[in-house]
């Protein structure tokens, strides 16, 4: 064997290597993104963390160090994006019901809903009372579901939206067209005198939220594009698109912002690389 393969074989274990690595660290540990923003239809500062994508991970002995890192930023609420559990037969869910038990004994619990809780819904025959039993259980602790409803804040002059998407806007390979009115039907007009926080798992959608009248998108789903490529960014959506448009940040439509979160859990593939789980901390002020 040359001394020029002997040293691509060495960088190529010290690459491997290197990848497990950064795979561990960025599925173990959670970093803070904040974000601030400003609206002339806000009343007072309003701040709160997004979770989403969860997926029945824990940080910590019964996620005491999520709940621990959401105390220290004191929000004024906090919001869920979607797919806290996965849908897996027998999937044990309680430790996600312990940290939104826990949270909504601090603070207001907005929870959207995604595929995962969606999916484990629609098929009772295949999940038991599994989406019966955490549904209940989050009512029971006073988290505020929002399937298709909407909160009005009027202290601050904000209206949350929570929309459950079918099934069939998350297949892979294509994206079904979706109309302003095919969300009038799900979730009726936006508030326009109100700063429209629109919590919604899918975030292909996003130039469809603001035709209808978002102000503020809050979406996950797209898990940060698995593996982070240097100025490419997330490499597959779960549409198995690669590369694709929306895989985490900060993006605008118009008058309307998405916050797209890259997640904080992981299912199927335990994998992220250059994609840390991320939790997201924003704060809407007037202006």
């Amino acid at each position: 064997m040359s001394t020029l393969s002997i040293i691509m074989l060495i960088l190529l274990g010290i690459l491997i290597l290197w990848g497990i690595c950064d795979c561990i660290y960025d599925t173990m540990t959670y970093r803070v993104t904040s974000y601030e923003l400003t609206s002339p239809k806000m009343k007072k500062e309003f701040r709160f963390v997004v979770l989403s994508d969860l997926h029945n991970k824990t940080f910590g002995k019964n996620n005491s160090r999520l709940i621990a890192g959401i105390r220290q930023l004191h929000p004024d609420a906090v919001m869920i994006a979607g797919d806290m559990v996965t849908a897996t037969e027998g999937e044990d869910v309680s430790g996600t019901v312990h940290l939104l038990t826990e949270l909504a004994r601090d603070y207001p619990v907005y929870y959207g809903i995604g595929n995962h809780e969606e999916k484990i819904g629609r098929k009772p025959e295949r999940y038991g009372s599994m989406y019966e039993d955490y549904i209940s259980a989050l009512q029971k602790a006073g988290v505020k579901l929002l399937i298709n409803e909407k909160r009005t804040l009027s202290e601050y002059g904000i209206s949350i939206c929570g929309l459950q998407m079918e099934c069939k806007y998350f297949k892979r390979f294509g994206l079904l067209p979706m109309e302003r009115e095919d969300l009038q039907r799900l979730i009726g007009v936006p508030e326009r005198d109100k700063y429209q926080i629109l919590i919604a798992h899918n975030p292909d959608y996003f130039p469809q939220y603001a035709d209808w009248g978002a102000d503020l998108v809050l979406s996950g789903h797209n898990h940060g594009g698995i593996v982070g490529v240097p100025l490419l960014g997330g490499m597959v959506s779960p549409r198995c698109i690669l590369f694709p448009k929306y895989d985490g940040g900060r993006f605008e439509e118009g008058q309307a912002t998405m916050l797209l979160s890259r997640g904080l859990g992981t299912h199927t593939l335990p994998v992220r690389i250059l994609n840390h789980a991320e939790l997201l901390y924003v704060t809407c002020r007037p202006g």
